[in-house]
């Protein structure tokens, strides 16, 4: 009975073996799989680690290129804003520039202006002139007229044995006298109405600088053909002044001044062509 009894524990036990080695297999197996994958998983954050070092260190790059690209910016940003301030300069200075050539061209209208009137006064002045010469040669013809009937009369006085004294022809002679002295009155007074303006001409023509000025061109108008020069009334320019322009040392033409400030003139183009005239070329005064 006991020996029955035992037969099934001990297949029991041995089963029980079977099973225990076998899950001992299996765990040793699984052990086995598990521990390789944890190397591959070991190797695998070792190599993300190495991507994620080489990652920060481009990243460190990039933020070290980024902070040279911002100063660099800034620097771009700075001049910008310096080249911005000075085009602000040069806009303002070419306005006023364009100021004082409309000033300059105002003054030049009003100049001819006055030049047309003072021709015409000219004109009017000599007209006049004409209409009192030719009252005064009238004017000496009857003097002449006079004269030779009181020459008569004084021959007849002396043919007939009269005095001179005795004849009353005083009012004949007095007539000539007094014609001739308002024939003197008028030429005296017509005389500086068309003198006035060549005395004028000589006074400032003798004021002429002897020695030659030199000097620049600052600003061409080629629709009004005029210049504006570098010389004005502290350098003894007048108006009237001629200069003779030079572009590259070769000569273009020449200008006359119309038009005189402290420091610049405005001269109308005389002679030459002023498509071949350039700011900054070099101008000499002509000295008669």
């Amino acid at each position: 009975m006991a020996s029955r009894a035992s037969a099934p524990i001990t297949v029991i036990l041995i089963v029980l073996i079977a099973v225990v080695l076998s899950l001992a297999g299996g765990g040793f197996y699984l052990f086995q799989k598990e521990r390789v994958k944890n190397l591959e998983l070991q190797e695998q954050i070792e190599e993300i680690n190495t991507k994620q070092r080489i990652t920060e260190t481009k990243l460190k790059d990039s933020e070290k290129l980024i902070s040279d690209l911002q100063t660099k910016l800034k620097d771009a940003q700075g001049q910008i804003d310096t080249l911005n301030s000075g085009l602000q300069q040069e806009k303002t200075a070419s306005q006023e520039a364009l100021g004082k050539i409309e000033q300059l061209r105002i003054d030049l209208e009003q100049q001819k202006k006055s030049r047309s009137d003072l021709e015409n006064k000219l004109d009017q002045a000599q007209n006049d002139l004409k209409k009192t010469q030719t009252q005064l040669k009238n004017l000496e013809f009857e003097k002449s007229d006079l004269e030779t009937k009181v020459k008569n009369l004084e021959e007849a006085s002396q043919s007939e044995g009269v005095e001179l004294g005795k004849i009353k022809v005083v009012p004949e002679p007095a007539a000539p006298v007094t014609t001739a002295a308002k024939i003197q009155s008028r030429r005296m007074q017509a005389a500086p109405a068309p003198a006035a303006v060549p005395v004028a001409s000589e006074k400032k023509a003798k004021t002429l600088p002897l020695q030659s000025l030199e000097g620049k061109v600052l600003v061409i108008n080629k629709d009004y053909s005029f210049v504006v020069i570098n010389l004005g009334n502290k350098d003894g320019i007048n108006v009237g002044n001629v200069f003779s322009i030079y572009h590259n040392n070769k000569y273009v033409g020449d200008v006359k001044v119309e038009k005189v400030h402290d420091s610049m003139a405005a001269a109308g183009v005389v002679s030459g062509d002023i498509n071949k005239v350039s700011e900054g070329d070099k101008i000499v005064q002509k000295v008669k």
